[in-house]
């Protein structure tokens, strides 16, 4: 069978990670998805005694479990099987070549009725950008070149939970706006984040300054604020399920109600309709 074309340049976007690491990294997406996970955590109201956070950026995870095991996102995840009663995918399913393989991984390595948790950016994400690189490679080069990585969208990743065998699967999504001074700043904090271009199709020769000069122009008279910064989205995608165990809620097999929804409301039953006279 023929394997699909890869997605992710893995080496290229292990450079892209360390490059950032070496100098100023900009973490603070993965300091708000870790606070919003910690959040969640506190909501679930259980004491996780054996965690493990599977990211490319180990620090701001750190800080809201000290003690969990910090696991690289390869393709192979280093996780032993039923080793864990939570597993968090911290902002690294987005570039998977394998995003399905990955949430398996995940699932093998929970206890039952263990706690998995992701979040990735998704299909929203760089909205703005990917419209002004692409206008603006058209309209200076006369085509296009893989720029942005392409992201899932929500209404596609409860499925994948499903798929992967979790029990009561959950996607939300928090979009997060972003202000910076031109789309040039944007792309140079892309950098610090480790999320530079890593496409496995990207065009390997030097683009025309042209192009980015143009992006640059587009990108500020579409994408302003009032206050003449110009606007970024990130979309966050959070993705909840849990390991299957007897004790969790089972929905009712179709059919075994006991009870009309019309009788437990207390409403009458309609009427039959008739048809209107001439």
């Amino acid at each position: 069978m023929t394997q699909p074309p890869l997605l992710t340049d893995r080496p290229a976007l292990i450079r892209n990670r360390a490059r950032a690491l070496g100098r100023t990294p900009a973490l603070f997406l993965h300091e708000d998805a870790a606070a919003e996970i910690e959040e969640r955590l506190n909501e679930v109201n259980r004491t996780f005694t054996s965690a493990a956070v599977v990211t490319g950026f180990a620090e701001p995870w750190r800080e809201i479990l000290p003690q969990a095991k910090i696991v690289p996102d390869d393709e192979t995840l280093a996780l032993e099987p039923g080793a864990h009663d939570l597993v968090i995918h911290a902002l690294g399913l987005h570039w998977s070549n394998d995003p399905v393989g990955q949430i398996v991984q995940c699932h093998r390595a929970l206890r039952p009725d263990g706690l998995f948790l992701a979040v990735m950016f998704g299909g929203q994400t760089l909205v703005e950008l990917r419209a002004a690189l692409a206008e603006a490679e058209i309209a200076v080069a006369g085509g296009l070149s893989p720029r942005v990585l392409p992201m899932a969208e929500i209404r596609d990743l409860g499925a994948l939970l499903q798929r992967a065998g979790f029990a009561l699967p959950v996607a939300d999504a928090v979009t997060r706006k972003v202000t910076y001074r031109d789309a040039l700043h944007l792309m140079a904090d892309l950098r610090a984040m480790g999320e530079g271009n890593a496409l496995q199709a990207r065009k390997r020769t030097a683009t025309l300054r042209a192009v980015f000069a143009k992006a640059v122009q587009i990108y500020g008279e579409a994408y302003a604020e009032p206050d003449e910064r110009v606007r970024a989205t990130f979309e966050m995608i959070y993705l909840t399920g849990w390991a299957p165990h007897e004790s969790q809620q089972k929905p009712l097999r179709p059919g075994s109600a006991q009870q009309r929804l019309a009788d437990a409301l207390g409403a009458a039953q309609a009427l039959p309709a008739t048809p209107c006279a001439d």
